[in-house]
C-alpha cells in the first residue's frame, strides 16, 4: 500500500481479522470487513463529491459508526477531519467551521437546525438517506498518504480564548497509539466503551485508536449515562474504558455500583482533568487497575501515564514520561530545574503535532512544545501537576478559557470589566465564577448576565454564579490581578 496513514487502517485490519467485530452501536455490529467496505465507498462518495487531498472534511454529532467512517475516509483520500464539538454554541460552530475551511459536513440528524442556520459554506450530508447514498460506489483507492501528513484538525482554545485547530498528523496519531499499546498491554479481544466524546483527543487517541489498531472493537454509546454504563460494562463484558473523573464518580455514585458485575474490566484510565485522590481510591478499593496520565491536544494526546504498580504509592502523580515521548520541567528560560522545584511542563516525540492550523508563528520550539502547565518532579521522576500557567479552568473533562468567557461578558450592557476564575465544586472539579464591574449607575442581576451568555456559549463555559464589585485588582499596566482576584473570591 502506497497509503501508510490511518486510511488504512481498515484495509489492513480487514485482511487480519475480518469477520471479528470492529464497532458496536445501539446493538448493530460492524466488523473489518465491513468497516473497510462502508470506509472505501465513502471515500467514492466524496471524492466525487469533489473532495480532494487536502481538503477538510468536518463531522458535528454524538459518538457513532459514522464518526469513524469519515475519519478513515479521509485518511484514505488524503483529506482532513475535522471532528466538532456538538456541545459548542451555533456561533462557536460557525467559527470552526469558517476557520478550518471545510468544504464538507457530516452530521447526525439532531443537529439539522443548528446546520441550517450556519453561516459557513459547506456541503452539508445529513446522516440518513443521503450519506447512505453516498457509499453506492464500491471499489479500492490507494492514495499514497505519508505519517506526515496531517490526519485530523482537533479544536482547542487558546490563552487568547480564541479556538485554535492543531494539526495532527498520521504519525502523530500512530506514534501515541503506540505509547498506548505499550504502557497498557491492550489485547485483540479488547471491548472498549466510549461514553466519553469522540471529539476530544482522549477518547479518540488513548482508546479508540489503540484498540482498533490491535483489532478489538469499540462499544460507541452517544451519551454518557451511568446506569446505562454499567448496564453495558455486565452485557458486553467490557473490558477497557476511558473517562473524565466526573463520569467515573457518577458512577460510583450509582444505585447499581455496590453489586454490579465489573469482573470483565482490565483497565479503566481516567483523564483530561485533575483526577481527585478519593476517585481513585474508590476504584481501587474496587480491585480495579485504574489508569491516570496526563496529556494534551496538542500532543495527541499522551504525555505521562502513572503505571498500575505505582498507582498507590505514587497516588496523586501523573506519572513518567510515554515510552516514545521525552517530557522535562524548565524554568522560564528554558533550563532544566531540580527535583522537586516547580517548573513548566514542556513535550518532544512523534505524538506532538505539527503546529496550529492558520498559524505561522511555530508553536513547537526546538522539538519541544511549551505546555503552559506547571508541574514538579520527584526523586523518581515522577511528575506531579501543582498549576497552570495559563487560566485555563477544567470542568468536568471540558476545557474553559477565562479569556473567551470575559469577551463575551463584556459585551453585555453595563459591564465595565469582568474576571472569570474557576472555583472547587465537588462534581465537576471546577466551575466557573463571575466577578463583575458594573459601569456607574447600570443594574444588572446574575440571572440576566448567565442567561445572555448561554445564548452565545456552550453550556460547560457559562459561569455558575455571579459576584459584583465595585473593582477589581489590577496591575500597573491595567491587567487584571488574576491570582489575587482568585485569593479574594476563589
Amino acid at each position: 500500500m502506497r497509503n501508510q496513514g490511518l486510511g488504512s487502517w481498515p484495509a489492513r485490519r480487514a485482511r487480519m481479522s475480518p469477520y471479528a467485530v470492529a464497532v458496536r452501536h445501539d446493538g448493530r455490529d460492524t466488523t473489518y470487513a465491513q468497516l473497510h467496505e462502508r470506509v472505501t465507498r465513502l471515500a467514492h462518495g466524496l471524492s466525487a463529491a469533489g473532495v480532494r487531498t487536502g481538503d477538510r472534511v468536518a463531522y458535528l454529532g454524538p459518538n457513532h459508526p459514522v464518526y469513524l467512517e469519515a475519519l478513515f475516509a479521509c485518511g484514505v483520500l488524503g483529506a482532513v477531519f475535522v471532528p466538532v464539538n456538538f456541545r459548542l454554541s451555533a456561533p462557536e460552530i460557525d467559527h470552526v467551521l469558517t476557520d478550518s475551511g471545510a468544504t464538507v459536513l457530516i452530521h447526525t440528524e439532531e443537529h439539522g437546525t443548528t446546520v441550517d442556520g450556519l453561516a459557513a459554506r459547506f456541503l452539508a450530508i445529513p446522516v440518513g438517506d443521503d450519506y447512505e447514498d453516498l457509499l453506492a460506489t464500491p471499489g479500492d483507492f490507494d492514495t499514497p498518504v505519508s505519517l506526515d501528513d496531517t490526519c485530523l484538525i482537533m479544536y482547542t482554545s487558546g490563552s487568547t480564548g480564541r479556538p485554535k485547530g492543531a494539526m495532527l498528523t498520521h504519525g502523530n496519531l500512530t506514534w501515541n497509539s503506540v505509547n498506548v499499546l505499550v504502557e497498557n498491554d491492550l489485547h485483540a479481544d479488547e471491548r472498549a466503551l466510549f461514553a466519553a466524546p469522540l471529539f476530544h483527543t482522549a477518547a479518540l487517541g488513548m482508546i479508540c485508536l489503540p484498540t482498533l489498531l490491535k483489532g478489538g472493537t469499540v462499544i460507541l454509546h452517544s451519551t454518557f449515562d451511568a446506569g446505562a454504563t454499567l448496564e453495558s460494562i455486565e452485557r458486553d463484558r467490557v473490558t477497557l474504558m476511558f473517562g473524565v473523573p466526573a463520569m467515573f464518580d457518577a458512577i460510583a455514585a450509582h444505585e447499581r455500583w455496590p453489586d454490579a458485575d465489573l469482573s470483565s474490566v482490565r483497565t479503566l484510565l481516567c483523564g483530561g482533568a485533575p483526577v481527585p485522590v478519593g476517585t481513585i481510591r474508590r476504584y481501587l478499593d474496587r480491585g480495579l487497575s485504574f489508569v491516570q496520565g496526563y496529556g494534551m491536544t496538542e500532543t495527541s494526546p499522551g504525555a505521562l501515564v502513572l503505571d498500575r504498580a505505582h498507582v498507590r504509592s505514587k497516588i496523586g502523580s501523573a506519572g513518567v514520561p510515554s515510552f516514545f515521548t521525552d517530557v522535562r520541567v524548565v524554568s522560564s528560560d528554558g533550563s532544566p530545574v531540580p527535583a522537586g522545584t516547580p517548573g513548566e511542563v514542556i513535550v518532544s516525540g512523534p505524538n506532538v503535532m505539527r503546529g496550529y492550523w492558520g498559524e505561522t508563528a511555530p508553536a513547537v520550539r526546538d522539538g519541544w512544545f511549551y505546555s503552559g502547565d506547571v508541574a514538579v518532579v520527584d526523586e523518581d521522576g515522577y511528575f506531579y501537576i501543582v498549576d497552570r500557567l495559563k487560566d485555563m479552568i477544567i470542568s468536568g473533562g471540558e476545557n474553559v478559557y477565562p479569556a473567551e468567557v470575559e469577551r463575551e461578558l463584556g459585551a453585555f450592557p453595563g459591564v465595565s470589566r469582568c474576571a472569570v476564575i474557576g472555583v472547587p465544586d465537588e462534581k465537576w472539579g471546577e466551575v466557573g465564577l463571575a466577578v463583575v464591574v458594573l459601569e456607574a449607575g447600570s443594574v444588572v442581576c446574575e440571572d440576566e448576565l448567565l442567561a445572555f451568555l448561554r445564548g452565545r456559549l456552550a453550556g460547560y463555559k457559562v459561569p455558575r454564579s455571579v459576584v459584583f464589585v465595585d473593582s477589581l485588582p489590577v496591575t500597573g499596566s491595567g491587567k487584571v490581578r488574576k491570582s489575587l482576584v482568585r485569593k479574594l473570591y476563589g
